[in-house]
């Protein structure tokens, strides 16, 4: 090791350094102008799920219900909490089905 502090690691195992924070800084500033960035009122991340407010629920899995969960979001090509958003929507149709309302 050369000495150099570090600050974690990249996804890949690279060293975080000071030299490679500097050199993001000089890129950040070359890249960026100030009035790109101050137009923009979201956040980057998740997208919104239509307009109305959303909840955040949780719920405990056990570990082989959420393995098959990631797997089939993993085939699907989706999120965990779209496989999950599915199959809440699939089990609440058919049991509106076979229960009926007063």
């Amino acid at each position: 090791m050369t000495g150099q502090r570090t600050y974690g690691q990249t996804k890949s195992g690279e060293p975080i350094t000071e030299a490679m924070i500097e050199r993001f800084v000089e890129e950040a500033k070359r890249s960026y102008e100030p009035e790109q960035l101050k137009g923009r009122r979201r956040s980057p991340g998740r997208p919104p799920l239509g307009d109305a407010a959303k909840s955040v629920e949780s719920v405990r899995l056990e570990p082989d219900l959420r393995r098959d969960v990631a797997r089939r979001a993993e085939d699907e090509c989706v999120t965990v909490s779209e496989v999950i958003r599915r199959a809440l929507r699939e089990y609440l149709k058919s049991a509106q089905q076979r229960v009926p309302r007063d």
